[in-house]
């Protein structure tokens, strides 16, 4: 078959224009597709961090949105194997003006001590960290807000509240570097306690969720189980789940999301399929004649079937692989792109992700030219030689 490669490739760039095109619609469904491959891998498949897989979230057991006394910190600490344990409210707030997509991120209050206990991977100096200790309205920031907003430790950073009703003054102390996370902000729940108003009665004494680090991954389950029994008979009763099931959570709020994911991906090479089919077909109905002439000169119906064939998946290749580079870029700036909850940093095409999207750019031009092909090297010598379009 290699013999034939010259003619293959003289046949793909015989109608210039029609190749581009086509190879452009396949670049464009490839690159969707890969992209999309790309982030069931990062939400469904990619395996948690050592870190990671050590963190639980202590959440209502009704709604994300419902609370837990503060009190439930306490005796979640005295659960055997806990090695630490921060409330984690969700400030929301603005930030100078919301409007500016660069403002958006996320804020949340912790209890400062346990900040950089729970979440080891985050690097920041010794001095900065005890600056942030000692300071009542101190922050830290990740390093992608830091250069996005152009903030410096020693900057003041001021936040509006919305969900609570209060002006928040705070004082850059740090700046912590992390592969993943980069986009919060984090200053200290006291501080947050002591600025809200007296009214209503309770208002300071409640939590969003708690977080917590255990010793060893073989306790997790275990703690997990004990958090959630202890509160089954208060009127909060709790849902413990790992953070990576925790940020998942998140999806489901916009339904299911893995079988949105596939189905649009299913759709995109069913598109894809017809549009090569259409071209294949139209291609081959050109050179009816040139097929009888070449089934003269001794080619045989499985060698015109291979011609035609090679010719498409070329074409279906050449377009995977320019869609695979697209997909490349796109998911590069995606991972720029201030989220809350979900982390995109995940978010590659990996090597895994590329062939397989090139294994379905090489089925599509084999599909999609079966028809077309098996038709023209059946047709019988006469039948080509006279064919007119």
């Amino acid at each position: 078959m290699l013999r034939y490669l010259t003619l293959v490739l003289k046949n793909t760039l015989r109608n210039r224009r029609r190749t581009t095109l086509t190879v452009l619609s396949i670049a464009a469904s490839l690159c969707l597709l890969g992209s999309l491959a790309a982030m069931y891998r990062a939400f469904f498949l990619a395996e948690a961090t050592e870190e990671e897989s050590l963190r639980l979230i202590v959440r209502n057991r009704v709604s994300i949105t419902s609370v837990v006394p503060i009190w439930y910190g306490d005796r979640i600490r005295q659960i055997p194997g806990v090695r630490a344990v921060s409330v984690l409210m969700w400030f929301g707030g603005s930030y100078k003006d919301p409007k500016e997509w660069k403002n958006n991120f996320a804020r949340y209050s912790v209890d400062h001590k346990e900040l950089f206990t729970i979440f080891p991977e985050y690097r920041i100096s010794e001095e900065e960290k005890q600056a942030f200790l000692r300071e009542r309205t101190a922050c830290v920031i990740g390093r992608d807000i830091a250069d996005r907003l152009g903030l410096r430790s020693g900057d003041r950073v001021v936040l509006e509240g919305d969900l609570f009703p209060v002006r928040l003054e705070l004082t850059v102390r740090g700046i912590y570097d992390c592969r993943r996370d980069n986009e919060n902000l984090f200053f200290h729940h006291e501080y947050l306690r002591e600025s809200l108003p007296d009214f209503p009665k309770g208002y300071k004494n409640i939590a969003a969720m708690f977080i917590i680090r255990a010793h060893d991954t073989e306790s997790v389950p275990r703690i997990a189980a004990v958090v959630d029994e202890s509160f089954r008979n208060s009127p909060f009763q709790t849902k413990t789940e790992t953070e990576r099931a925790f940020e998942l959570s998140f999806l489901s709020y916009l339904g299911n999301v893995k079988v949105f994911l596939l189905s649009l991906a299913a759709a995109l090479t069913f598109t894809v399929i017809l549009v090569s089919a259409n071209t294949m077909a139209m291609t081959v109905r050109e050179r009816a004649r040139e097929v009888g002439v070449l089934r003269t000169l001794g080619f045989t119906r499985g060698m015109v079937l291979a011609v035609i064939l090679a010719e498409a998946v070329l074409i279906a290749l050449a377009g995977g692989a320019l869609g695979i580079s697209l997909a490349v870029l796109s998911c590069n700036l995606l991972r720029r792109i201030p989220v809350m909850f979900v982390s995109l940093q995940g978010l590659y095409v990996t090597p895994a992700v590329g062939v397989a999207c090139l294994a379905v750019a090489a089925a599509i031009g084999v599909v999609s030219a079966s028809a077309p092909a098996w038709s023209a090297a059946r047709r019988a010598i006469v039948q080509s030689l006279r064919f007119t379009d």
